[in-house]
This record gives structure tokens, sequence and C-alpha cells, in this order.
């Protein structure tokens, strides 16, 4: 995703074109803008009042899960199950993918193997 046009630079083209009396296609010929970018932050002014850019970071997710400790007790309990059983089972309303985080928060992986599997190659025996 490319880098969002500066607010200066948006600034001046609207002020171009409302104030200034400059038609859309003039200013995107002198900034170098396509017309349908002046359209996008005009459609955004009339709806917000502002043409600022949108963020482009991620939102932050929010735990759901406040008491580690008895989340904890709670993962030992039903260290058998999977990640989708166990947010069934959990007493609030919580989706895999946040008891997958959880679960990884308090260090938990998600393997389910006790045993190691056996390497199907052999290593290669010394030369003499």
């Amino acid at each position: 995703m490319g880098k969002a046009y500066s607010y200066d630079l948006r600034q001046k083209v609207i002020n171009a074109i409302q104030l200034d009396g400059m038609r859309k296609s003039e200013a995107a010929q002198i900034f170098q803008l396509s017309r349908n970018t002046i359209d996008l932050w005009l459609k955004r002014q009339a709806a917000t009042g502002d043409y600022q850019a949108k963020s482009n970071r991620p939102q932050r997710t929010v735990n759901k899960i406040t008491d580690w400790q008895a989340f904890t007790a709670f993962a030992q309990t039903h260290a058998d199950r999977t990640q989708a059983e166990m947010a069934t089972l959990w007493a609030g309303e919580i989706s895999t993918r946040s008891m997958s985080r959880a679960l990884q928060r308090i260090g938990w992986t998600r393997k389910k193997r006790l045993t190691a599997i056996a390497s199907a190659t052999k290593p290669n025996e010394p030369r003499f």
C-alpha cells in the first residue's frame, strides 16, 4: 500500500478547487494527481467534514480475558481440549482466535503431540 498524500497537499488542492474556482481536471494536471483521488477527497470532506487521510494502522485488539490466574487454571483443567472447544467452554463469549492469543500470552503452544517424531532421514556417516 502506498503512502498517503500529505495534508498540506490535500489542503492546497481543495482550496484551489473550492476557493479559487479551479476545475478538478486542471487541479489534477497541475498537482499531478488523478481526478478520482480529488473526487475521493471531496467526498470524504462532505461525509466527515475533513479530508484527512485514514489511518492505515491496524486496530488494537482488546483482551476479553482480564483474570489471567483464572484463565491459567482453566487452561490447565482443559489442556486436552482444542482451542475451539476451550472457547465454547469459557464463561464469556470469546472467539477461537482470542483463545489462541490468550494461550500464547500465558506461554502455551498449540502442539498436542507428547512425543517427538523420529526423523525420516538418517544423518551422514563419517567417511574414513
